[in-house]
């Protein structure tokens, strides 16, 4: 019985101080319903080209990427191989989720955790993280202006057998200014 008397004497105070602090959150969330600086999804979707409407712009992915598919929507991809641990890492994932809501409808922007998912990374050069493989929006791999390249350093990669350039990277983090000046050689303002 004292056993009892106990638990209800902890267990009482706990439940009503959750209550308290589940109405208090309630009570004083954000109301983004009117805020016009506040993007709904729905109307997102209504800013977007119909060949867009379809296209999936979340930042984080868990499979490789398919870059025939994401080039069929004819906007530039700016994929980021990374790690929530990594410092460099940690210090662009501002960057990314910035980039990602900014340019939505103008170009991909992912990020794929090398490290939760290792096999999303099987179809890239992937030597150090955080890497990034830039898209153009025909699917063909960026090729930076010499002014730019003297500026950011990038890496082209080619097939062994036909010397075709099939990828661009740039190994190590990218800062806003950085991304901004990248994205707007590949034509997204």
């Amino acid at each position: 019985m004292e056993k009892r008397s106990l638990l209800l004497k902890i267990l009482v105070p706990v439940l009503i101080v959750t209550a308290i602090g589940g109405m208090w959150l309630i009570k004083n969330r954000p109301d983004t319903s009117e805020d016009p600086a506040v993007t709904h999804p729905s109307q997102m979707e209504a800013d977007l080209p119909e060949k867009l409407t379809d296209a999936d712009f979340v930042l984080r992915e868990t499979e490789a990427i398919d870059f025939e598919e994401l080039a069929s929507y004819g906007i530039p991809l700016i994929v980021d191989y990374g790690a929530d641990t990594c410092i460099p890492c940690k210090e662009m994932a501002p960057v990314l989720e910035k980039a990602n809501k900014e340019f939505q409808g103008k170009a991909f922007i992912k990020f794929i955790n090398v490290w939760d998912y290792p096999d999303a990374a099987s179809n890239v050069p992937v030597q150090v993280i955080p890497t990034q493989v830039l898209v153009n929006a025909d699917g063909t791999p960026f090729v930076p202006s010499e002014e730019l390249a003297s500026q950011i350093e990038f890496l082209m990669y080619n097939h062994k057998e036909t010397g075709e350039h099939v990828f661009t990277v740039h190994q190590g983090g990218l800062t806003e200014e950085q991304m901004r000046a990248i994205l707007k050689e590949m034509g997204v303002e």
